[in-house]
């Protein structure tokens, strides 16, 4: 029963976001230029049926991640079967304004919640990036708590943030406890665990739609911070297939970027993968009956389906994004 699993996505809109899904990713956008992040790969239970991830096509069509999970857990998650819930939320952001300064508490804090909750490290990848956009990662050099504290509550933070020029390419890991900001003009993949704990530091002074500013997590978000110093880019890895090259080896995922010349081989390790198109089109074997995988898309493949060959097919060269669970 099991295929690979196109899922459609889960849009959310704020007030930084933009139109990039549709200029840069081709989707096919509503009216409205504030689509802020696109859920790829999503499954929180919640209230109704919470925010979940729901197949897009072929015979599990109208299913959500969830059921997937609970319901076929072998079949889809192979080796980590037993698993809750899917835990990795795969997502596209779209920052047309700079995003708060935020932090994430780690799996200890996390649990100690109400409701309980898990912590939440995450990867972002640079698709595009405007002239001059900046990443805010880490710390300044000698910056620790309490003065991270002081600038917050004196409303100037950005003192104390380490920042640089983002680049098309660059990769920024941010273990939880790690403060962090998005800036404006950028288009990212971000690969996270599945969680919904974040505490904002600081907004840049700006007001809400409201007219008020939007409230501050200060004293839980500077406790919860507990990785100093500043944060670069990851210098990615060479691995034992030419096409791969590793970005982040975690606790909580792996992330890779793909370049395959002509074919590329994946699966077959009794894991499921999350493959995210950003160039070229690729296609799986006809038997499945699948439209080919062009720029922007995402496919969720399970466990049971084996090993995949993919093929390049004529035009721009192909770029992938990998992620598997460890």
């Amino acid at each position: 029963m099991m295929h690979p699993l196109l899922l459609a996505p889960v849009y959310r809109r704020y007030l930084w976001g933009g139109r990039r899904f549709a200029t840069a990713l081709g989707r096919d956008l509503p009216p409205g230029d504030d689509f802020a992040e696109s859920w790829e790969v999503v499954d929180r239970p919640g209230q109704g049926s919470g925010d979940q991830s729901l197949v897009a096509s072929g015979p599990l069509a109208g299913r959500t991640l969830g059921d997937l999970v609970r319901g076929h857990g072998r079949e889809l998650l192979g080796r980590h079967a037993g698993l809750p819930t899917f835990p990795l939320l795969f997502k596209f952001l779209d920052a047309c304004r700079d995003l708060s300064v935020q932090v994430h508490p780690d799996d200890e804090r996390a649990a100690r919640l109400v409701p309980p909750d898990r912590g939440k490290t995450e990867a972002w990848y640079v698709i595009d990036a405007e002239p001059g956009s900046r990443i805010y990662a880490g710390l300044a050099p000698g910056v620790g708590q309490p003065e991270l504290a002081a600038a917050i509550r004196a409303g100037t933070c950005a003192t104390v943030l380490h920042s640089f020029e983002a680049r098309p390419g660059d990769c920024i890991f941010i273990p939880a406890g790690t403060v962090h900001a998005i800036g404006a003009g950028l288009l990212i993949a971000e690969i996270q665990q599945s969680s919904d704990v974040t505490y904002r530091l600081f907004d840049w002074n700006r007001t809400g739609p409201d007219g008020k500013p939007r409230p501050l997590h200060v004293d839980a978000g500077v406790e919860a911070v507990t990785r100093f110093g500043p944060v670069a880019p990851v210098q990615p890895a060479a691995t034992a297939d030419s096409a791969v090259k590793r970005l982040v080896t975690s606790d909580f995922f792996l992330f890779d970027e793909v370049r395959p010349a002509h074919t590329w081989d994946v699966g077959g390790d009794d894991a499921c993968h999350v493959l995210a198109v950003l160039d070229g089109t690729l296609a799986f074997d006809d038997s499945w009956n699948l439209p080919p995988l062009s720029r922007g898309r995402t496919i969720l493949m399970p466990a049971a389906i084996g090993r995949q060959k993919l093929t390049v097919l004529p035009g721009p060269a192909a770029k992938l994004l990998h992620v598997a669970l460890p």
